[in-house]
């Protein structure tokens, strides 16, 4: 008990548990196995303290003995001792085989529980629409698939067997107790009876102390990651001193309400430790005066010596184990929070396009909002024909990334449609709008893993040839032949690529998708010039034949584009080419000389 800081309350116990047990109701015949296991292997244990009785009486009456003053030489009788003694050992034999027994079935029941229930939280993510993740945290996300899981896994394979046992040794033993003596069984009690409410009196106090142990833990780790990331900035400005003194302050809180929690914990083991020993003491003394009387035999105190170690061990067992049922509760309450999100509806029905589509495409009147108050895309209508080059610029916030979100069907639409060569993309199954389509975009993601694994990534029966070639008409092919194992060449923490680099992979693997439509977000803002020029011709290359959506900051680089749509508060407010709409002088204009004013 003593180790462990304050549990978090699950808001349903009783219904969350049964919950789970009808997520697991494949393995109870597996669980109920087990834990029969452990009671009965418990059961065992206990009574072993009773043979041992039993033996010692029969050694101690064969032991000399005075009659009347005089010495009666006694007879062990060694054929009871060792039947008693074989008994003894097929007891502990018989229960250690139970015990390995319960512990294998569980742990593999909790592995393979737990496999599924990370399974079914995989195959989950990828049926969510993308708006909760936009109310969710990734890091929150993680936690389930890793943390929750392993806790409700940890629970299943340890508290559950642990708190049966638990439980049959601290009935047992009693129930052992007052059939062999009731007088030392009520003292055995008695004793502790006043530990356990001294042990509770400490955890009660020693709980808030914890939960500020927390709290400004989490205070701290905030304010070391704040001054870390920003280490820069607080060298600038001379900002040491001062965060050296909050770090302090936060310091000194953690100190102290850590040594109170820890030395109070700590208390745990000596109390149950003096608990068992006033026990001990209390038995002897009055086990002796019984003996003395006559009313017991002498191995009815060696029993009771044993009993009271099997008595006092469960209590904190009991405790930390009802400790994990709930700990397990509340993480089975988010898994379980999380299988209950609803879900993007199934389109098996739904046709899919031609196995190759043009690329005509047309917004008619799209209305959107990420949340129903507040609206983003008001009344966007646009028609591009297929190999265009359409460019939609627009300052911060006018909704330019969500064009592209709502045109990969990413999320759906509050109003209008959006037709890819005649059919409205809500009619096709989401999957199918996605085959359509290659994306290059500001953020460049590699996975651990060979550079051509990169560039082909899910795409089936790419030849080496097609990989080089598309290296090649990106620029990055002889950059990859200096590389030592070359296209083999590990992608990881060890591996130093230029953002450059980064971003000529994802076009050259934009190529390898061959897809008829192209998305740019954005895919050069984060270099120099120098390469810009260089992405810029791989991009024209990549954009040669496909209809093409390019976001960018850097008018510069659409000046040869097909359309250019400006957007603004969500509406386009001009559409044309770039000669057109400079010439217009409109909003356009301002945007494009603001970027060269000197």
């Amino acid at each position: 008990m003593g180790g462990h800081g304050p549990v978090e309350k699950p808001k349903d116990f009783k219904a969350t548990w049964a919950r789970l047990i009808r997520y697991a109701r494949a393995y109870l015949p597996a669980i109920i196995i087990s834990l029969v296991a452990a009671a009965f292997g418990t059961t065992l244990q206990i009574l072993g303290p009773d043979r041992i009785k039993n033996m010692t009486n029969e050694i101690l009456r064969g032991l000399p003995a005075l009659v009347n003053g005089v010495p009666v030489m006694g007879a062990i009788d060694m054929g009871a001792v060792s039947r008693i003694a074989w008994s003894l050992v097929a007891l502990y034999c018989c229960s250690i085989v139970l015990s390995f027994a319960q512990s294998y079935i569980m742990a593999t029941v909790t592995q393979r529980l737990t496999k599924g229930m990370r399974t079914d939280i995989s195959r989950k993510i990828n049926r969510l629409p993308f708006r909760y993740f936009d109310k969710t945290s990734y890091g929150d996300v993680l936690s389930r698939v890793t943390n929750d899981v392993d806790a409700i896994g940890q629970t299943m394979q340890q508290s559950l067997g642990s708190l049966i046992a638990a439980i049959t040794m601290f009935i047992g033993s009693l129930f052992m107790m007052l059939k062999t003596n009731w007088i030392m069984a009520l003292t055995a009690v008695g004793t502790s009876f006043i530990g356990f409410m001294l042990m509770m009196l400490i955890v009660k106090r020693s709980q808030k102390y914890f939960t500020v142990q927390q709290r400004e833990l989490g205070v701290i780790n905030g304010h070391i990651e704040e001054i870390y990331s920003g280490h820069n900035v607080v060298k600038a400005y001379n900002g040491g001193a001062g965060a050296k003194k909050t770090f302090e302050a936060i310091n000194q809180k953690l100190y102290r309400s850590g040594w109170i929690s820890q030395f109070l914990s700590g208390l745990m083991m000596p109390l149950m430790g003096f608990v068992g020993n006033l026990g001990y003491v209390a038995v002897c003394v009055v086990g002796a005066s019984l003996a003395m009387n006559g009313r017991i035999e002498f191995g009815v105190i060696v029993a009771f010596m044993i009993y009271i170690r099997l008595f006092t061990q469960p209590l904190s067992q009991i405790a930390q184990a009802f400790n994990n049922l709930q700990r397990t509760a509340a993480a089975g309450e988010r898994v379980f929070e999380f299988f209950d999100e609803n879900e993007l509806p199934d389109e098996r029905h739904k046709l899919s396009l031609p196995e190759r589509v043009k690329g005509d495409v047309e917004f008619r009147h799209v209305n959107f909002g990420y949340v129903p108050e507040k609206t983003v895309i008001h009344d966007f209508s646009a028609e591009v024909k297929a190999g265009q080059k359409i460019a939609i610029v627009g300052p911060t916030g006018a909704g330019k990334t969500t064009m592209v979100n709502l045109l990969m069907r990413f999320y759906e639409l509050d109003g209008g449609e959006i037709l890819l060569d005649g059919t409205p993309i809500s009619e096709v199954p989401r999957e199918n709008v996605h085959e359509q389509f290659c994306m290059v975009l500001q953020d460049t993601w590699l996975f651990e893993g060979t550079i051509k694994e990169n560039i082909i990534y899910a795409k089936q029966g790419v030849t080496d040839e097609d990989v080089v070639s598309a290296c090649k008409t990106a620029g990055l092919h002889h950059f990859i032949r200096t590389l030592p194992d070359g296209y083999d060449t590990v992608l990881n923490d060890k591996a130093s690529l230029s953002e450059g680099q980064k971003q000529l992979m994802t076009i050259a693997r934009a190529m390898i998708q061959n897809a008829p439509l192209l998305i740019l977000d954005e895919a050069t803002s984060s270099v120099d010039t120098r390469t810009e020029v260089i992405i810029q011709e791989a991009m024209d290359k990549l954009t040669a034949g496909r209809t093409s959506f390019v976001i960018a900051h850097r008018l510069s680089t659409i000046r040869n584009a097909d359309l250019i749509l400006v957007m603004r508060g969500g509406d386009i407010v001009e559409s044309g080419s770039h000669e057109e709409l400079l010439a217009g002088g409109g909003f356009y204009a301002e945007l494009y000389n603001s970027q060269f004013e000197s």
